[in-house]
């Protein structure tokens, strides 16, 4: 990885030296004890909390922090601020409330937080102004000065500013309060995991001020913010510095180290054009990063400076070596392993303890190989989109969703489009980000087309991944709405559909693997994981066993990007790579390198390989016609594969003849091998009669390592006939009848990566996966197997089981079913 340019070391940190703050006033204040304690709880205290100058991307050399101790007290709805009066309590900022740093550690609905601070000498000159800058406060904010309002805002995860002049005493002591409100899931508002009480998948709620807090002088007309777009095949980069008065001219200079490459001059608030020739691109093996300086000029006067950077790289779909849409990084395609990153801590919970901690899960990320993250139902404070920026890691940010259990309001939505917005517009400079999550799993979700191209015009220059998990939950129909389709499965990896037309195919999560590490859980009785393992060896190899299923799906069926849960135990949740306290890795960090990197150098294959032809005819490879009619231990087979009764099912009539008879639990029969090749295409048929209906019930399935690589069987859960894999299912429009026989066959193309369900007959219903599941488990007749265990035995007869080594066509199967 090439180093970043000492200059701009420099520049994102001793230009930006903080003018020292008075001491604190630390009486009272103590943190409270954490469920657990990562390396970096013990360094937090008064006159350390987080002291980095938090907005890289737009810096000043003057400034002032205003995190440490506040004092603070809980409120009661539409309580007046406690102008001139001493609270009782004191929190460390920007820590939140529940948190065991802030000192309270307790959930509070309604609060005010109060200090004072003086301006600093030569702050007030020629005119200048005052700014309060707050990173994020969740969720509304009203701030007081000196006992007048000067702001007030809502929306937990994006900064906001105000001009403070106008409301400052003459000299000394100048008096700040902030009330805030954050109701968490009692309203409708963006929370993401937060839940009261955190519980499983949900986490304990982060209220209050939870980044940080700082103030800085500027003259009366000064740069507001920046938008800077790369678009390193025109040899340029788009930017936009707005300034907060009209008029005015600015000035922008691109250096490459010390070096100055290029410059612009132009109308603030116009978007301007700076010349990279022969452009250093921005790549996670090669984070190169530009520095930027932005003067705007009130006729030859220079009335304001900032500092930034910038990365030179694109992002696009297009068609990769195999002809299948990929997403594509600089023009080429360049598979994207990441982990989903919820960015919670046991001390801290929304808030790292320290810069360097917030650092942590990033260069962990780098450390075992990968060189994507995707920020989960959070967004992060300024610095960490820096730390990705110099680290080199592509981003998928996600808007944290509403709170599920309503359906928006016309005012939910309007609120909610309105962070979102706010959350592009903050992040949308960062070379790291490169895609856009609007929804997860259907959380909240509304409208979603409308809201992918809303999305894409607010920022053309990222892919749109409008419902990561669209396959899964509470998500609507998929009608192929944004750039990518995104698969849900655990343990997984699920396997998307091939991409066609112009969407890219994402494991957008999957995984889950868990083991408990004693003295490095948040919940010791209550901890769990999708699949849970007993020691780090196993871990490692079930890791790089699933790692290995993403590479296949790379080379083989056009998947573009993959997010394995996840980067660290969160809370409850046992399932990442490291313990929820930083303080543990839980595998073999080299071998999982080596797995990640294997799926970064995969090369995709333009056909996925040929298929054999498979056996010819209609008997198949295996038939079971249960003509017998009698006997207790044996089914003959036409081939080579008796099968062996287990459990003592019983004979009856069939559909023709004899048929076997199961009651629903216990009852199968196992052919002893595996007989089919899951990998690639193959047909089972069987006629089938149900007794009853409500739970799942499998008539032929062939057993996995966890599950069952294929299941004909009625689903429970949809009431329906279906030919699935674990999480995909081919179903059938309508519910069967019991006491009825049915013809059912399921066919598996592996070229075009389908499953097809035929009742009698006739197509029934379709669903796509590009992958089948390696078995080396015996093929059986009358349950399946999930989760590691047998499961979902068949409840009425089963007769004239057939097993084909190839797809069967339309045709075949009609004289099949005849």
């Amino acid at each position: 990885m090439r180093r970043l340019p000492t200059l701009l070391v420099a520049f994102a940190t001793v230009i930006v030296s903080a003018v020292a703050l008075p001491p604190a006033h630390a009486d009272g204040w103590q943190p409270k004890t954490p469920p657990l304690t990562t390396p970096w709880t013990h360094e937090v205290g008064p006159d350390n909390a987080l002291p980095d100058y938090p907005r890289p991307q737009l810096t000043r050399k003057r400034w002032q922090n205003l995190n440490g101790v506040w004092q603070f007290a809980g409120a009661t709805a539409g309580e007046k601020p406690p102008v001139g009066k001493d609270l009782d309590e004191r929190i460390l900022v920007p820590y939140p409330v529940e948190s065991a740093l802030s000192g309270i550690a307790r959930s509070v609905q309604h609060m005010w937080y109060r200090r004072t601070f003086t301006v600093p000498s030569g702050w007030r000159n020629r005119g200048q102004r005052l700014v309060l800058q707050f990173g994020a406060v969740d969720h509304t904010a009203k701030v007081y000065v000196n006992g007048r309002e000067v702001a007030a805002h809502t929306g937990g995860y994006n900064a906001f500013s105000v001009d403070v002049t106008d409301a400052l005493n003459p000299r000394g002591a100048q008096e700040l309060i902030v009330g805030v409100d954050d109701p968490t899931d009692i309203g409708h508002q963006a929370v993401g995991k937060q839940r009261k009480p955190g519980d499983g998948i949900f986490y304990t709620p982060a209220s209050g001020i939870w980044q940080t807090v700082w103030m800085e002088p500027v003259a009366g007309a000064h740069i507001g913010d920046l938008t800077t777009t790369p678009e390193p095949s025109a040899g340029r980069l788009r930017l936009t510095a707005n300034a907060s008065a009209p008029g005015g001219t600015v000035e922008a200079i691109a250096y490459a180290g010390h070096k100055p490459v290029g410059r612009v001059t132009g109308k603030a608030g116009d978007e301007l054009s700076i010349r990279i020739p022969h452009a250093h691109l921005w790549t996670p093996d090669d984070p190169y990063l530009y520095r930027l300086k932005v003067r705007l000029r009130s006729g030859h006067t220079v009335v304001d400076e900032v500092g930034s950077y910038f990365g030179m790289r694109s992002v696009s779909l297009g068609k990769g070596e195999d002809g299948k849409t990929r997403m594509l990084l600089n023009g080429k395609f360049v598979p994207q392993v990441g982990t989903l990153d919820q960015g919670y801590w046991p001390d801290g919970i929304y808030t790292a303890p320290t810069d360097e901690a917030l650092k942590f899960d990033l260069a962990a990320h780098k450390k075992l190989g990968f060189n994507m993250v995707r920020k989960h139902m959070k967004v992060e404070p300024d610095r960490w989109f820096y730390w990705a920026d110099r680290l080199g890691l592509l981003v998928w940010q996600d808007m944290p969703a509403m709170f599920g259990g309503h359906e928006p309001s016309a005012a939910d939505k309007k609120q909610f489009e309105a962070e979102m917005q706010a959350m592009v517009r903050q992040h949308d400079s960062h070379p790291s980000v490169i895609v856009w999550v609007p929804f997860n799993e259907g959380w909240g979700e509304y409208e979603p087309g409308r809201i992918a191209d809303t999305v894409k015009g607010w920022d053309p220059s990222r892919l749109v991944n409008a419902d990561s998990g669209v396959n899964c939950c509470d998500s609507l129909p998929d009608n192929g709405e944004g750039d990518i389709y995104d698969d849900h499965t655990y343990v997984g990896p699920g396997s998307p559909p091939i991409p066609r037309g112009d969407r890219a195919s994402v494991a957008g999560e999957y995984g889950g693997l868990g083991l408990k590490v004693d003295g490095h859980m948040f919940d010791p009785a209550g901890s769990f994981a999708y699949e849970m393992t007993p020691d780090s060896a196993t871990l490692t190899r079930r890791y790089t066993e699933v790692q290995d299923g993403v590479r296949k799906l790379v080379v083989k069926c056009g998947l573009s990007a993959s997010v394995y849960t996840q980067i660290t135990d969160v809370e409850k949740e046992v399932n990442g790579l490291y313990t929820y306290d930083r303080q543990q890795p839980k595998m073999d960090a080299a071998k999982v390198r080596e797995a990640n990197r294997s799926i970064i150098a995969a090369k995709p294959s333009p056909d996925g390989g040929d298929q054999p032809p498979g056996t010819p005819g209609l008997e198949g490879v295996s038939f079971y016609p249960f003509g017998e009619g009698s006997g207790t231990t044996t089914a003959d087979a036409v081939g080579d594969h008796d099968a062996t009764l287990v459990g003592g099912p019983q004979w009856t009539t069939g559909h023709d003849g004899p048929g076997l008879q199961l009651k629903g639990s216990s009852q199968f029969a196992d052919t002893g091998a595996a007989i089919l090749d899951t990998t690639g295409s193959y047909s089972v048929s069987a006629w089938v009669k149900l007794d009853r209906r409500g739970s799942f019930a499998t008539a032929v399935s062939q057993d996995g390592p966890s599950n069952s690589a294929f299941f004909l069987q009625y689903s429970g859960a949809d009431d329906r006939f279906a030919f699935s894999f674990a999480g995909v299912r081919a179903l059938a429009p309508a519910a069967p009848e019991t006491g009825k026989w049915y013809h059912l066959t399921g066919v598996r193309d592996a070229a075009s990566g389908s499953l097809t369900l035929y009742v009698d007959g006739q197509k029934a219903g379709a669903a796509e996966s590009c992958l089948g599941d390696a078995s080396t488990g015996h093929t059986v007749i009358g349950r399946g197997k999930f989760g590691g265990n047998p499961v979902d035995f068949w409840p009425g007869a089963l007769d004239e089981v057939r097993v084909f080594d190839r797809a069967l066509s339309a045709a075949e199967v009609a004289e099949l079913a005849g």
